[in-house]
């Protein structure tokens, strides 16, 4: 799934047509590695997001707001003091290398006109957002390389910005195809893929792989091919020349249950139908859509390492507790017939001696016959009997004791898990805030500061709108699923859960004590979508009025009980929530 060079091309063209022009509002640096910039113009405002992790290295206009956190790094100071205000004059590209330079007429502190540029390098590990002067000099960068990184190539504040190394590689663009052509052949022992990658310039895996599939299915070796596979290589090449600067659809794979899994400007067809082709008009919406889900977890993971990494053990924990808990109250089910033994050698207790290593007794629950029973030869039948007495004594208050600790550890894990569930959900640092100050009131977590803190801040439900026009509330963690399900819904409000799944409460507001069919449909798939079961499929979903709800006297936050109810199967349906949701 890289972003090569043709795909950047496009981009490049797409940010053209809307950003030059635009203002620079703001700019934010959510994580290490990732930069928003807000752009603003008479027309319209945009937000573009600069990533240069090393799994996946981009720029695009984003949809999403992405919170930061409430003291930005250095760099981004920088680029505030720098771009600040500063106006996008162009996009360049050089050939189709994957390295964007993005120019700007910008003011420095005497208010003089300056010329910047931010180089956007997208090159795996190596990725970088480098701000330099209009004499090339390098001002900061976002990821600095000194010579104990790198003896090629310095990256450092006052160094002359250089090129990337080049590759010795043909540019589909302005090289002849026939000269192409001559270079693949070159590679004559490579298969077909691997020799399109070594020759072209800004092509990644994925397109190499589907020029070869379409010029020979088998990806056959370069020594191996015939005239007319070399005829279908010229008509792809040409094809591929063609996609450059056009506006042609671009292309998602997804997995059968919508999962992205790679990308690319051409309609691919190697995979013989096994994955699922979605469409977009726009480079920027697609990209936008792969990445979004999985860097929004991996930005949620590191703000809440702390937390989930408590959370997994105690559950690790209270599960090992349950299990042993489990294994002694099933020696406890053995103490009916301690009972039964401490009864017989009473009822045969004037036929008994001490020193025994066993005392062998009718059984007169079980027609007379002979029962063995271990005793200790040191005690007299009597002391035996009465050992057996209070081992049974000892069972039975084991036993109701571990049911009790059972049901608790198991709520405690159900609640744990809950938690768990409300940070994979998570968006902002508020949210995360809010859990943390859960589990400190719970006692899970110690309040390290013992300053009187400014409490988070409080936010509003998620909130839908179904297709025929009822609002759906949901909750984004446990304190809220009360609030939202105990105190600010209606009794004739419908509520719903996922069965058998922790996750979110959800609201559907009736209207004149009334809610729809299908709203009732469509809340329940924003039910599964906001559980933990949201990447499964056919789950049950429960849903009551609210007042056949009630909260358990010493119960933990998010946890209600309901006897009446219905239920509903439904499937997880992404597209169906985004298009559902009220954005604010």
């Amino acid at each position: 799934m890289a972003l090569d060079g043709i795909f950047l091309s496009r981009i490049k063209d797409e940010l053209s047509e809307n950003a030059v022009g635009t203002k620079v509002d703001k700019i934010q640096q959510p994580s290490k590695d990732e930069f928003v910039f807000h752009l603003r113009s008479r027309n319209a405002n945009y937000m573009l997001l600069v990533c240069v992790r090393a799994d996946s290295p981009r720029i695009h206009f984003t949809s999403h707001k992405i919170d930061s956190p409430a003291v930005p790094p250095m760099f981004c100071m920088l680029l505030r003091k720098r771009l600040g205000g500063a106006v996008i004059s162009s996009f360049r590209q050089l050939g189709l290398d994957r390295v964007l330079f993005v120019d700007f007429d910008a003011t420095n502190e005497i208010g003089d006109k300056i010329k910047l540029t931010l180089v956007i390098e997208i090159m795996g590990k190596c990725s970088n957002l480098i701000l330099i002067d209009e004499n090339q000099k390098i001002i900061d960068c976002a990821k600095r390389v000194d010579i104990t990184t790198s003896s090629v190539r310095q990256l450092l504040p006052g160094l002359k910005y250089e090129l990337p190394p080049q590759q010795m590689k043909r540019n589909i663009e302005s090289d002849n195809i026939e000269l192409i052509v001559q270079t693949i052949k070159s590679f004559s022992s490579a298969k077909l893929s691997g020799a399109v990658l070594s020759s072209l310039e800004g092509v990644s895996p994925i397109v190499a792989r589907e020029i070869a599939y379409n010029c020979c299915e088998n990806d056959l070796q370069v020594n191996q091919l015939n005239e007319e596979h070399f005829n279908k290589l010229i008509y792809q090449l040409e094809k591929l020349r063609n996609a450059l600067h056009c506006k042609d659809k671009v292309y998602m794979l997804c997995h059968n249950d919508l999962r992205p899994k790679d990308y690319s400007f051409l309609k691919i067809n190697q995979y013989c139908g096994q994955l699922i082709l979605k469409e977009y008009e726009s480079c920027c919406e697609l990209l936008d859509d792969f990445y979004f889900e999985r860097d929004r977890i991996n930005r949620i993971n590191h703000r809440a390492r702390e937390l989930i990494r408590l959370l997994n053990n105690l559950v690790e924990r209270t599960s090992k507790k349950i299990n042993i808990q489990k294994a002694e109250l099933e020696k406890c089910a053995e103490k009916d017939t301690l009972k039964l033994y401490g009864e017989l050698i009473t009822a045969n207790i004037h036929l008994l001696k001490k020193g025994s290593l066993f005392y062998e007794v009718p059984n007169y629950y079980d027609n007379m016959n002979i029962v063995r029973i271990s005793c200790n030869p040191a005690l007299t039948p009597t002391e035996n009997a009465n050992k057996l007495y209070k081992e049974y004594r000892k069972a039975k208050t084991a036993e109701v004791m571990l049911e009790k600790l059972i049901v608790e550890a198991t709520a405690e894990v159900s609640y744990l898990e809950t938690v768990l569930d409300a940070i994979s959900r998570a968006d902002t640092d508020s949210e995360i805030s809010i859990i943390r100050a859960e589990l400190c009131d719970g006692g899970y977590l110690k309040n390290k500061n013992t300053k009187k803190q400014k409490a988070p801040k409080e936010l509003a439900p998620i909130e839908y709108c179904s297709s025929d026009g009822y609002r759906i509330l949901v909750g984004r963690n446990n304190i809220q699923n009360d609030k939202l399900s105990l105190k600010t819904a209606n009794k004739n409000d419908m509520w719903l859960h996922t069965q058998a799944f922790p996750g979110s409460h959800v609201i559907i507001e009736n209207k004149d004590g009334e809610v729809s069919d299908l709203s009732i449909e469509e809340a329940a798939v924003i039910a599964v979508n906001h559980s933990k079961a949201s990447e499964s499929s056919l789950v049950a979903v429960d849903y009551t009025p609210v007042k056949n709800l009630k909260k358990p006297v010493g119960s933990k936050p998010g946890k209600v009980i309901y006897h009446r109810y219905y239920s509903i199967i439904t499937n997880p349906d992404k597209n169906l929530c985004k298009k559902l949701l009220v954005k604010k």
